[in-house]
């Protein structure tokens, strides 16, 4: 093998079955969503929180028209980057909105790992920062390390840990709604913390728990049959988290007091089964949360290390090989995992949420104006979906931001920072590399906007 050939990026075309794209979805969305957002939902909106999941599912659902469409038309492994490439060209709108991704989705690893820590201390009698931060390290160093052994082996153990992970969630839910005293959730007197501002920021961290649909777009060529069935997988996966959250969300409401849920909001699943089924309910939870995190991040570091690699190749973003061997992929493999143990080392939970929802949401608009400016008549969508997403994405987004404002405007001025400085990067990037035409392949039939 050559160098160069060494140095590409490498798909197995049909090498993801539809059963495991949709394993993939929903391992990144049952990883992140439950376990550890339940309780910040509830300190942002209060009682409400089991409908903020609800309101969330509602606005991802408008949202995954977009991806669907535009994954029909043009099934790509690179994902959100290749439609936005469809969209806006070899431009800055391309290369920024596709970092934003990025970024999200390295945050949700971290999220994930955190989470993992957070639940396997539960087993240790409690919270331990700097254990949370190690436990969170060396789980994403495994993932690491089975992805480096390829799809068939990522594949084989995500679908594992996806029927367990699905199977025990629900297994919790029921339960824990039947030796419930009482399902019923008081919505009223919430205070506060029932404006609609707070609502429409639970709803916003709700939408982080369903946004690992966007994992499925990120292996489309590597789908079978994706014309069919990345759409396919989408669907199935956002109904699936639907009844879960649901279920669970008020199996939690019913077993602890609004005070306990967000006192416990890092874990509050586990804290929920003890007083429904005991110290035996706690460690079935651990399990359960450790099993979905480990899969979530499996997942994850799968399908953004490739988004990253297309990236590459499409000359969006710059790309160093520092001496190491091998193909692109591989390389953004080390990239994606190095930021992941940079974050969950240094950044607490409720903060590695705000940012990857801010960068998320910022790049979902972006998508959907895409559809409604360039991409309508292409793939032929309907207007007003996109432009529904729009709204309803806009709403969220101000909700949590505003939310933030008053109670942690720290991380609202990292995330504002963090985009100015990757703005300005890419801007400085793309200037110097103007001219230079991205490798021939599926990307090339990308409309160009002057």
């Amino acid at each position: 093998m050559s160098t160069e050939e060494d140095r590409s990026t490498h798909y197995q075309e049909g090498s993801l079955s539809l059963s495991g794209t949709v394993m993939l979805g929903t391992g990144v969305m049952i990883g992140a969503g439950i376990f550890a957002l339940t309780g910040q939902m509830a300190q942002m909106t209060g009682a409400l929180f089991p409908l903020a999941f609800l309101a969330a599912a509602v606005i991802v659902s408008f949202s995954a028209y977009s991806y669907i469409k535009i994954s029909n038309a043009y099934p790509s492994a690179g994902g959100i980057g290749m439609y936005l490439h469809k969209a806006y060209g070899s431009r800055l709108p391309t290369a920024f909105n596709a970092l934003l991704m990025y970024f999200s989705m390295v945050i949700a690893q971290s999220f994930l790992a955190r989470t993992f820590g957070s639940y396997t201390m539960q087993l240790f009698g409690g919270e331990s920062g700097l254990m949370v931060s190690t436990l969170g390290v060396s789980l994403i160093l495994v993932a690491f390390v089975i992805n480096l052994l390829g799809n068939r082996m990522i594949q084989g153990v995500a679908s594992f840990i996806g029927i367990l992970k699905i199977g025990g969630i629900l297994i919790f839910g029921l339960v824990g709604v039947w030796l419930a005293k009482s399902i019923s959730v008081d919505f009223s007197n919430t205070g506060e913390a029932g404006t609609v501002g707070n609502f429409f920021g639970a709803t916003a961290l709700g939408i982080l728990a369903f946004k690992g649909f966007t994992t499925i777009t990120n292996s489309g060529s590597e789908v079978k049959d994706p014309k069919r069935n990345v759409g396919r997988a989408i669907i199935i996966s956002i109904a699936a988290c639907v009844v879960i959250y649901t279920l669970v969300g008020f199996a939690v409401a019913a077993n602890l007091s609004l005070a306990e849920i967000i006192a416990t909001q890092d874990y509050s699943l586990a804290a929920a089964a003890r007083p429904a089924l005991g110290e035996y309910g706690v460690w079935f939870t651990v399990a359960i949360a450790i099993m979905a995190t480990a899969g979530g991040i499996l997942a994850s570091i799968f399908a953004v290390s490739r988004m990253l690699a297309m990236l590459t190749e499409m000359k969006l973003v710059p790309h160093r090989h520092f001496g190491m061997p091998g193909s692109i992929q591989k390389h953004t493999l080390v990239y994606t995992v190095v930021l992941g143990l940079i974050l969950t080392a240094f950044f607490d939970l409720s903060r590695i949420a705000a940012l990857g929802i801010v960068f998320y949401l910022i790049m979902d608009i972006a998508i959907h104006w895409g559809v409604l400016r360039y991409l309508r008549r292409d793939i032929k969508a309907n207007v007003w979906v996109p432009a529904t997403a729009i709204l309803l994405d806009l709403l969220a987004l101000g909700g949590f931001v505003w939310v933030k404002l008053h109670t942690d405007p720290f991380v609202i001025g990292v995330a504002v920072v963090t985009m100015i400085a990757i703005a300005i990067a890419e801007q400085v990037f793309l200037k110097t590399t103007a001219g230079i035409e991205p490798p021939k392949g599926e990307h090339s039939h990308a409309h160009h906007h002057n």
